[in-house]
């Protein structure tokens, strides 16, 4: 018997094959400084511009012109005020011409986070350094006055475009710096800003970073409600399908049974029918069965647990009279209006003509109530034409929202498509609302219809 043994190597190009830290100490100290160097090391000084502000603000849309594209640039100009702010006070604490390259060297920094925000952290700090030592030697040191608002400002802005932890790296390098300043080359200075900038640093980017985090979770709850809205929609969208299907079955079966009926009977209609013809109606009658059959199939998939298949046949424009004397009752003052030479529609048309009209009525009653309705039914030469229009409700203020809005035009549209006809839901000017649909229906099929 023979051992071997395997040995595993790691991809030469992978940097931490050679070194695996078993606690989660290390591992967690591993992670912060590879967090560090993602942050502020790597492409410190990468070019990434301060994009424009969107005219979408409730001040912002309000503007016109010249005035609301200078308004896009509002977020360049205050970053612009604060280097301002930092070179005045430069100027009245030096003077001359120290103090003009001590404000210079404070707006550098500022001026360099509108295109390259980690470079100008670094900036800032090379930018205080040099002001401390060519500045006036009373001042508060290591932050000069003008520096102490630079950095400050160079913090802020930085936070706001970068990311949190981005903002406690800024911070643990600020007071690495004060520490080192203070300790070792404090000398000859009466007193230091250390602590100062130490707690405003941390009020200003303990601010900037509850509002990443509030911001992050709006944006969170923004997706979240987008993927439930579409789900929604989806759901109402196949619920409204299911409902028209179970709706279509009674119509399609009852044309089938037909088929069948007249298939078996029309042989003893004829007188020694020829037997190739007995075949073929026999043919016929065993397809219009096998295809009853499978309509009960796809009928009890899409059929709901609490579905109850009804008892009566499904409705048509002759029952709408029906309809409309229910929806009076219910407080709904509704007039019909026939034009054209009334005739007998297919079924399917007949039905999906009673669903829209309907909803619509129903979506009166929910969203205008005490406003009053108008039906037209015009018979066309190409088809069947539907108009809902209803004015607009005496109060308002008593509309309560329906959590099921449009819910019913999902349904009408998709009745509408399924006939591959033509419809429109709009408001009116008088601020009521019309549906207008047009369902076609070839002459042959009216042919059919009326025999």
């Amino acid at each position: 018997m023979t051992e071997t043994t395997q040995t595993q190597t790691t991809p030469p190009d992978d940097p931490y094959a050679t070194y695996r830290p078993r606690s989660p100490e290390i591992r967690a100290a591993v992670g912060a400084l590879q967090g560090l160097r993602e942050d502020l090391f790597e492409d410190a000084f990468a070019y990434r511009p301060l994009p424009r502000r969107e005219p979408v603000g409730r001040f912002t849309r309000r503007l016109t012109g010249r005035k609301r594209v200078y308004a896009t640039w509002s977020r360049h100009a205050l970053v612009g005020a604060g280097g301002a702010l930092a070179l005045l006070i430069s100027l009245a604490d030096g003077g001359g011409f120290t103090g003009l390259v001590c404000g210079l060297l404070a707006l550098a920094p500022v001026l360099l986070t509108l295109v390259r925000p980690a470079g100008a952290f670094w900036l800032s700090l090379i930018s205080t350094t040099l002001v401390a030592a060519i500045g006036t030697a009373w001042s508060e040191w290591p932050w000069l006055p003008g520096s102490f608002v630079s950095h400050l400002v160079v913090l802020t802005v930085v936070a706001i475009r970068t990311r949190p932890r981005t903002a406690a790296w800024m911070w643990l390098l600020t007071l690495a710096y004060g520490f080192v300043a203070e300790t070792a080359f404090s000398w000859g200075h009466y007193s230091t800003d250390v602590a100062p900038m130490l707690v405003f640093s941390a009020l200003i980017l303990l601010a900037v970073t509850v509002w990443h985090i509030r911001r992050q979770a709006e944006e969170e709850v923004t997706a979240q409600q987008t993927v439930t809205a579409h789900e929604r929609s989806r759901r109402t969208l196949l619920e409204e399908r299911t409902t028209i299907a179970r709706e279509l079955h009674d119509v399609v079966a009852h044309h089938m049974s037909v088929v069948a009926i007249q298939a078996e009977a029309a042989p003893y209609r004829v007188e020694n029918p020829p037997p190739e013809l007995e075949k073929a109606f026999a043919t016929i009658r065993e397809n219009a069965v096998a295809a009853l059959t499978e309509l009960r199939r796809v009928l009890g998939v899409v059929r709901a647990e609490d579905y109850e298949a009804p008892d009566t046949p499904q409705p048509t424009l002759a029952e709408l009279d029906g309809l409309l004397a229910n929806v009076r009752e219910a407080g709904l003052p509704v007039e019909k209006v026939v034009t054209g030479a009334v005739r007998e529609l297919p079924q399917g048309v007949e039905l999906s003509a009673y669903r829209i009209v309907q909803e619509a009525l129903s979506n009166t009653l929910r969203h205008a109530p005490g406003a009053s309705a108008r039906v037209e039914i015009g018979y066309v030469l190409g088809g069947l034409g539907l108009r809902v229009v209803n004015g607009a409700p005496p109060n308002p203020a008593l509309v309560k929202p329906s959590p099921g809005a449009g819910h019913g035009i999902t349904g009408m549209r998709e009745r509408v498509t399924m006939l591959n006809g033509e419809m429109t839901a709009d408001p009116t000017q008088d601020g009521g609302y019309e549906v207008a649909v047009f369902l076609p229906v070839p002459m042959a099929a009216v042919g059919d219809g009326e025999a």
